[in-house]
Order: C-alpha cells, then structure tokens, then sequence
C-alpha cells in the first residue's frame, strides 16, 4: 500500500506524488512481474534436464579455470581435476536445489530493473575514507631482545624434554603391551 499525501498549499501533481492512475500501473506492473516469476518457475521445473547440463557445463569450467588459478603445481593440479570430476554428481544436486530455489528471483528482479528504465543518477558516490598510517612496532632495546632470547631457549629446552620423556613412556608402554 502506498500513502498519498496531499499538500494543502501546493495543488499541482509532482511526479512524486501517487495519482490513483499510477498506482493502478503499478499494482499491475506487480503482478506482471510476478507473473514473470511464475513463468520463470514453471520453465525450471520443465527444462530441469536443460538447466543441469548448463550447470554442468558451468561447473566443469569453472572447476578447471579454478583450479588452474589456485594450484600451479601440476601434480596436485592433475589430483585436483580429478577430485573435482568425481563431486560432480555431488555439485549437480546442490546447485540443482539452489538454483530452482533462487534464480528464479534473482532473474525476475534483474529483469524488473532492465525495464524499469530508472536513471542512473541514484548510484552510490564514492565516499573518501582517511586511513591512518600504521606505526611499525618500536624495537626493543637489546637488554630486552637477547632476555626474550633466552627465555625462548629456556621454553625450548622445557619442550625438548618432555618430548623425549613423553617418547620414553610411548615406548616403554608399547614393549610392556607385546
């Protein structure tokens, strides 16, 4: 529902102000566009077979492109291709799901927005952000670095033998076993 206001001083219709003729336009730009919705929905559950192989198509070069961008090592390359072919299966049902789900919304309101023929003047400015510059942490003086140093040797020495003493008890409780 939409609230029509009425200034009292200013009689003549601004393009802002709802007259009963755009507001009946826009209930049935409403429905029109659910009616979109609808159709949208319809056509997935009709093509379902249509809309898994562009899913697949979708996956296996997406997959491949992924992969080469994140992995250059060939052989974990080649391991990740085939990993990625055998959850094929798995990706086909999840993205199947997903998309009956929400594609047919999200394609209905970007097609809404591509008929809408709305200026683009309400684009976000850009906003100018003051970023500090970070101070680098103040070196100690070296009193401090080599009393740091020895402290980590001590907490290593500490470490180092309760690992061989924990490896000891390992070893000793494995020979009592057998």
């Amino acid at each position: 529902m939409t609230i029509v206001r009425q200034n009292a001083l200013n009689t003549t219709v601004s393009p802002s102000v709802n007259t009963p003729e755009t507001l009946a336009e826009k209930v049935i730009e409403t429905e029109r566009i659910h009616d979109v919705l609808l159709l949208l929905q319809n056509l997935i559950n009709s093509e379902e077979a249509t809309v898994k192989l562009i899913l697949d198509c979708l996956y296996d070069v997406g997959s491949v492109n992924l992969i080469n961008q994140k992995l250059r090592m060939k052989p974990l390359n080649r391991v990740m291709k085939l990993i990625a072919r055998m959850s094929k299966p798995v990706f086909r049902i999840l993205a199947f799901n997903w998309f009956k789900k929400n594609c047919p919304q999200l394609i209905t309101n970007w097609l809404h927005t591509q008929v809408t023929f709305r200026s683009t003047k309400n684009i976000p400015q850009e906003v100018a952000v003051k970023v500090a510059e970070l101070q680098p942490y103040p070196l100690p003086p070296t009193e401090n670095l080599s009393q740091e140093i020895k402290n980590l040797r001590s907490q290593v020495r500490w470490l180092a033998g309760i690992s061989i003493i924990a490896i000891a008890v390992l070893a000793v409780t494995a020979i009592k076993l057998n």
